[in-house]
């Protein structure tokens, strides 16, 4: 199984084309748990609450990838419906079995909102770095325009540029392959898929 990542800061597309990838791929991907997590708690988090987040987000993260890895076993032993499509006690042909599985936020996010908040990081949270492998990144440009809602923070593009930055430093000095994706929702969408694809076939 394909892991794949998104990451960037807010509002840069992450969750939407986590969303498209899995529709065209036909496989699932797991949620960002902080959305989950503040929109129950209240946006007033404290340095103990990241820690929180991120063993949530690690938790669905291997509760979702779970259902994918079950998703390949099913279709190589038994009936599994796979998007619009079902097979009865054989192996897929139109799907292949290295379903790729999508992930917004991992815990690269979660070093970055710890230290350019608290200035400080969760020793959970940098072992988790070491410990968990993936198999791309695809890094979100902040040139789309910000949306607000009610979780966000930082909508001037002084923060917004910084944070990229942040997220473009890490990936140039960690070893999983990474491509940056922007230009509008279309264009992005193209990117990664034609980025995944050469992963798949690698």
């Amino acid at each position: 199984m394909k892991k794949i990542v998104i990451i960037g800061p807010e509002s840069t597309g992450k969750s939407t084309l986590c969303e498209q990838l899995a529709e065209h791929y036909k496989t699932s991907w797991c949620p960002e748990y902080a959305r989950e997590y503040l929109l129950k708690n209240g946006t007033d988090y404290s340095f103990g609450d990241l820690l929180t987040i991120a063993k949530g987000q690690v938790a669905l993260e291997e509760k979702t990838g779970a259902a994918v890895k079950k998703m390949e076993e099913d279709a190589v032993t038994g009936g599994v419906k796979v998007g619009n499509r079902f097979t009865e006690g054989r192996r897929l042909t139109a799907a292949p079995l290295d379903h790729p599985f999508f992930i917004d936020t991992d815990m690269y996010v979660m070093k970055v909102w710890c230290e350019f908040v608290f200035d400080n990081c969760h020793r959970y949270i940098l072992d988790q770095i070491v410990e968990r492998n993936y198999d791309l990144y695809l890094l979100c440009d902040v040139d789309l325009p910000w949306v607000k809602d009610e979780l966000r923070e930082y909508p001037d593009l002084e923060n917004r540029l910084k944070l990229y930055y942040f997220y473009k430093d890490i990936m140039v000095n960690q070893t999983v392959p990474w491509v940056s994706v922007s230009g509008d929702y279309e264009t992005r969408l193209h990117t990664a898929i034609k980025s995944v694809d050469k992963l798949l076939k690698s």
